[in-house]
């Protein structure tokens, strides 16, 4: 399945932040063309908003299924959230990973996240790094 992902000035996405030409510090968010690698990211900063943690992360596995994590911060227990997507496709039996979705402050994975991925789906995933706002802002791969 092949996924496009576009770079466009924030003037061209509905709700995105406006951005002047010549600032060359200001985001410029991606356009996903694919609608089901849109639902991820919206399913990450979902899960983010509603258990307020710092991190939200979905994956989608190569049957369609998507699963959803939060950041983990306890005294005894701290999991990144997308680790923990990714456990928990694993756990429910997927066999690989189609595309990842993380929203939040941080704006990429972390190497040990990184990781996770490639030890379930291998090289080559596409992992889309949105904002707190959930607006795509970079796709990295495994």
């Amino acid at each position: 399945m092949s996924h496009a992902v576009n770079r466009t000035s924030g003037a061209d996405l509905v709700g995105a932040p406006k951005s002047h030409p010549t600032d060359t510090l200001a985001p410029m968010p991606i356009v996903l063309d694919n609608p089901e690698d849109a639902k991820i990211v919206t399913l990450a900063r979902a899960t983010r908003v509603r258990t307020q943690a710092t991190e939200g992360a979905a994956v989608r596995d190569v049957d369609g299924r998507t699963y959803t994590a939060a950041t983990v911060d306890l005294p005894s227990v701290r999991i990144s959230a997308l680790t923990l997507a990714v456990a928990m496709a694993a756990t429910s039996g997927a066999h690989g990973l189609e595309a990842v979705a993380l929203a939040g402050p941080g704006g990429e994975p972390t190497a040990a996240d990184l990781q996770a991925v490639r030890d379930l789906a291998g090289a080559g995933v596409m992992v889309i790094c949105a904002d707190t706002a959930g607006i795509a802002q970079n796709v990295v791969r495994t």
